[in-house]
């Protein structure tokens, strides 16, 4: 995988590929500068339940297993969110799903896009089950074994949202990786991953900052305060 910020780097990069006899064809993705997001959904083949719309903190681009999630989302408005369950459910049928599903979100300039479909379960699968106390794998198998999410009892479209935040943030083996690229992009580089939960967004990242095992400060400075002096605050109060 390479990434080319021109098309002349684009034509350099097909033309060193195609020296070799290619069996498939080359994908060319576009960039798109925006806010990711992320849904895992179970189909009955009629319905659909979508127990959480997950938004990433880091920059589009940077892989889903390297990305800290926010459960539930904290910027994205209620119409983006209706339309990521519309497309949802549009794509799981046209597919065929029965049973788990996971998509993955780009709203770039207003409008939201897809980046990937996955018909399968996947990593973010336990994390959305805890936080929303949500037996997602136990619902899924239950679909695939011929019931309808109407008679499982959990409703149907977007679940109701839990009280408290969740976020799930990656941990890295660099220092344990001689020589390694510590820059991210679109190949995952994440070797696990920690969960924070509060019921404010500040506790929860700092949860999970520690949970990788990185010493977050307990102070920092500010640039001004209201009166435009200079002064050193506690982190909680800035």
């Amino acid at each position: 995988m390479a990434i080319a910020y021109d098309d002349a780097e684009i034509t350099e990069f097909i033309n060193e590929i195609n020296k070799t006899v290619q069996e498939h064809p080359i994908l060319v993705d576009k960039y798109m500068l925006g806010k990711e997001l992320e849904v895992d959904a179970i189909c009955d083949g009629d319905d659909i339940l979508i127990p959480g719309i997950m938004e990433h903190l880091e920059r589009a681009g940077v892989h889903s297993g390297d990305s800290i999630s926010v459960y539930p989302t904290q910027n994205i408005s209620k119409e983006h969110q209706e339309k990521i369950v519309e497309y949802t459910t549009k794509i799981a049928k046209e597919l065929n799903v029965l049973g788990v599903l996971n998509i993955q979100f780009i709203i770039c300039k207003g409008e939201v896009y897809i980046i990937e479909v996955n018909p399968r379960s996947s990593r973010t699968v336990p994390y959305i089950s805890k936080v929303t106390n949500l037996p997602v794998i136990d619902i899924a198998t239950r679909v695939i074994l011929g019931e309808k999410l109407k008679d499982i009892g959990y409703g149907t479209g977007l679940y109701k949202e839990s009280e408290y935040i969740a976020i799930k943030m990656p941990v890295f083996s660099f220092e344990k990786i001689k020589n390694a690229d510590t820059s991210l992009g679109p190949e995952m580089k994440s070797t696990g991953e920690v969960l924070g939960v509060s019921k404010n967004f500040s506790d929860a990242i700092v949860k999970a900052f520690i949970g990788t095992g990185i010493q977050v400060p307990k102070t920092r400075k500010c640039s001004y305060n209201c009166k435009g002096q200079r002064q050193r605050r506690n982190a909680s109060t800035c």
